[in-house]
């Protein structure tokens, strides 16, 4: 299924606000497909503000992170490297320069939908027209086709951006980002067992990369029946598998907090779902948050499995420590249902301890 370009531009006008960090991980600065890192940031603490409203099972959120990340550091004087360099420079200013606009556009009455997407092909026009001069004329550059293909994909251009993709794994069966990024592919489009192998084959050509691991986790923590059949397993298993991937890429990004909470989003999701492994998960993610924003959305996790957990008193501690607008409401429904549910234990221990089975 293909998105219509409203709803794109839709999603866009959310990422846009968030996007802030698009060059992690030394990956080249192209984003990923819908949910850039920023954009998963931002999802994480602003579910903590509707948590109280959703089912536990729609706590894990899609994340495929896409990748130019080269097998070797090329060297940066050499003149086609110069080239490239600058043509990376201008995908990542026109990004930019459409995310100010969309930015703009949020809530003004002087761009329609049309004028803005209009506006923003335009801009993107020039780029894409670089990349293709510029691949014509070095069609054996790998790195190029991996960032064009990301680029082809920022713009609603899927097929054109595999077709890249594929092209860098044929050049270079043994560049990890190639495999990832079309198992990213897989993952949305199916078949959904290629993006197993895919990520497998990324994870053995470098094992040190959390982005591979953490991508694989994803996947078949949400294609669980597919999982199950692939692998010939059970659920559990398949959650136990899950959780092993994302410990792994936690291994090798520790400070990590989109991964660290994406992990501990996991549990919510489990059958049964594993509170006490979820506790102690979110317990370490507030150790690295970064700011205000993140620590008082990790509490409201927090807040929410202690209270499951009947751990009434430490609920309201963290919850308590919770001063941020953002999450009033959901901190209020967390207290009142902390209340109620207090009382209503007070109410069974009280009922057991003078029932005749107790004398």
């Amino acid at each position: 299924m293909r998105f219509s370009f409203s709803e794109w531009l839709r999603f866009v006008k959310i990422a846009s606000a968030v996007r802030n960090d698009l060059r992690s991980r030394n990956l080249d600065g192209i984003g990923w497909l819908r949910y850039s890192r920023s954009v998963r940031k931002f999802l994480i603490v602003i579910l903590g503000a509707f948590i109280s409203t959703i089912p536990l099972a729609a706590y894990s959120i899609p994340i495929e992170k896409t990748s130019t990340k080269p097998v070797e550091a090329p060297n940066p004087n050499d003149p086609l490297e110069k080239e490239y360099l600058e043509l990376l420079a201008e995908d990542d200013a026109s990004q930019a320069e459409v995310d100010q606009w969309i930015q703009e556009s949020q809530g003004s009455t002087n761009f329609s939908n049309a004028t803005l997407s209009l506006r923003i092909r335009q801009r993107f026009e020039p780029v894409k027209k670089r990349y293709d001069d510029f691949l014509r004329r070095n069609p054996k550059h790998v790195r190029a086709h991996l960032a064009y293909g990301s680029f082809l994909n920022e713009i609603h251009d899927e097929e054109e951006g595999v077709k890249h993709w594929e092209k860098a794994r044929t050049l270079d069966p043994r560049n990890p980002a190639a495999w990832n990024n079309l198992a990213n592919h897989y993952g949305h489009r199916g078949p959904v067992t290629n993006a197993f192998v895919y990520y497998a084959k990324a994870i053995e050509i470098d094992p040190t990369e959390p982005v591979y691991y953490q991508n694989f986790a994803t996947t078949v923590y949400l294609f669980r029946k597919d999982a199950m059949e692939f692998y010939n397993i059970g659920e559990t298993a398949v959650f136990d598998k899950a959780l092993d991937l994302y410990r792994k890429a936690m291994k090798f990004a520790p400070d990590d907090f989109i991964l660290a909470s994406d992990y501990a989003q996991s549990f919510y999701g489990t059958k049964p779902p594993r509170m006490q492994d979820g506790l102690v998960a979110w317990t370490d993610v507030l150790k690295i948050a970064r700011d205000d924003v993140e620590r008082e959305g990790v509490r409201i996790h927090l807040g929410r499995i202690n209270w499951k957990l009947g751990n009434f008193s430490e609920a309201r501690t963290h919850l308590g420590a919770v001063t941020n607008e953002m999450y009033a409401t959901t901190k209020r429904k967390l207290l009142q249902n902390v209340t109620e549910s207090e009382s209503q234990a007070k109410e069974t221990k009280s009922s057991a301890a003078t029932s005749p089975e107790s004398k």
